[in-house]
């Protein structure tokens, strides 16, 4: 018998938002991020604006958190569109975020509460 897997749902991670025209934003994620998926947590490359994954240790700007990427996108060999949630209020399972590999727990919980900031709050 096969066994299925099911991957994550485009903004599987989201409990709740106060309105999607308000809280998210179509962006521009930048070429060489790879395969994102939905709920990796993205960081805004100071030139240039676009956005890519979290980078705590870097210093162009992805280290501070921009948002969370609403669905799968591919911006592994070129740039690439997506949805991200950028504004709250908005509330979010923690659980089912994508964090950088090399995340420490400190920098997990500062970049909470720059979500917080945002207006997206984890539970």
């Amino acid at each position: 018998m096969a066994t299925l897997i099911e991957g994550p749902h485009p903004g599987g991670f989201l409990i709740w938002e106060v309105l999607r025209d308000y809280t998210r934003e179509t962006v521009t994620l930048a070429s060489g991020a790879g395969k994102l998926a939905s709920g990796t947590v993205l960081g805004k490359i100071t030139t240039g604006g676009k956005y890519t994954v979290l980078a705590p240790a870097a210093t162009n700007g992805s280290q501070n958190v921009a948002g969370i990427l609403w669905d799968n996108a591919d911006a592994t060999d070129a740039d690439a569109f997506g949805v991200v949630l950028v504004r709250g209020p908005v509330i979010a399972n923690r659980h089912e975020l994508v964090w950088p590999e090399a995340a420490t727990e400190a920098q997990i919980a500062a970049a909470t509460t720059a979500l917080a900031a945002l207006g997206i709050v984890l539970r």
